[in-house]
């Protein structure tokens, strides 16, 4: 992509400075000069060693983990820019943690997806760039444009290369149905879906499958990834169930530990991932396999900054 850039600056600080380092290489800009670090007692510092005065900041930062490090490093860091007269700023955010916390399911319960929101958007945000959002009601959280992408083409791209044979794509829930059949779409498949059950946070329990899936080659598809507990105990019952093959696929690979083995000891032959978070090198392992997202949001970052419609976008890289 061939841009005027002289008004644009792409900023990172320490969630995935890697994404940020190929985003600025897809627009053929260097990463604007900041230190993003701590004080002795822990507290977040960030120094900005040029100036940004009018330009069009665009601040790449996954709430991954450390999550509450992380976020505060972005608020920070949108704080120092709104200060030194940006014109405008946009968190590119393609992990949005908390985002699981999106409603009340009991009493006396916070509502943290929507905090986040107002704090992004008090600290001086104008436009927020995020990735496969837990849930799409999310956007409605703001009163900033939100620009969301999807992974699934990324995903999707994947599997055709493959040759896969006589595939079905498997939500792992009820919720995946609307993600399950973009991919299936796109794969030209049906769809079959997973009926479980949470007794407790964490923990999932297989009740049912809805659909055909004996002798074939099953693509379980979900946003995250976090303990793959639910994921490995869907791909078990798929196993039972006769299919020939299974692979996994998500957007945000949390992978907390036990998840890599988990998977490892699973009958999942592949679980592939998008660099949304970056995979650390102890939990990287031959089943996981790592896409980049970086081409879509550098596009998306273009477009935004040359005031082109992001719609058009959507054909490649939309979501719902």
């Amino acid at each position: 992509m061939t841009l005027d850039t002289g008004k644009l600056c792409i900023l990172t600080g320490n969630a995935n400075p890697e994404l940020a380092k190929k985003i600025a290489q897809h627009l053929g800009v260097k990463l604007c000069d900041a230190m993003v670090g701590h004080f002795n007692n822990g507290e977040t510092q960030v120094m900005i060693s040029e100036s940004v005065r009018g330009k069009d900041v665009f601040i790449i930062q996954p709430t991954c983990q450390p999550v509450n490090d992380n976020l505060m490093e972005l608020l920070i860091m949108v704080d120092a820019c709104k200060r030194a007269s940006a014109r405008n700023i946009t968190a590119v955010v393609p992990y949005y943690a908390y985002a699981r916390q999106d409603r009340k399911t009991r009493g006396r319960e916070p509502i943290s997806a929507k905090l986040v929101a107002d704090l992004l958007t008090t600290a001086g945000v104008n436009r927020v760039i995020t990735v496969d959002l837990h849930a799409g009601q999310i956007q409605g959280f703001f009163n900033i444009p939100v620009d969301h992408l999807a992974a699934a083409p990324i995903l999707a791209q994947y599997f055709i290369e493959k040759k896969l044979d006589n595939v079905v794509v498997v939500s792992p829930d009820l919720g995946g149905v609307t993600r399950a059949r973009i991919l299936a779409d796109r794969l030209n498949a049906p769809i079959a879906i997973i009926e479980k059950r949470r007794p407790e946070p964490g923990c999932a329990e297989v009740m049912n499958l809805i659909g055909d899936v004996k002798g074939k080659t099953a693509v379980i598809i979900d946003d995250i990834v976090d303990t793959a507990g639910s994921l490995c105990e869907g791909a078990k019952a798929l196993e039972k169930m006769g299919v020939k093959e299974v692979y996994a696929c998500c957007s945000h690979a949390i992978l907390s530990d036990p998840a890599v083995q988990r998977i490892n000891e699973s009958p999942i032959k592949q679980l592939i991932i998008t660099d949304t978070i970056p995979l650390p090198k102890d939990k990287a392992t031959e089943k996981i396999v790592s896409l980049s997202i970086a081409d879509a949001l550098g596009e998306a970052i273009g477009r935004i900054y040359t005031q082109q419609s992001v719609s058009k976008l959507f054909d490649k890289y939309s979501k719902l």
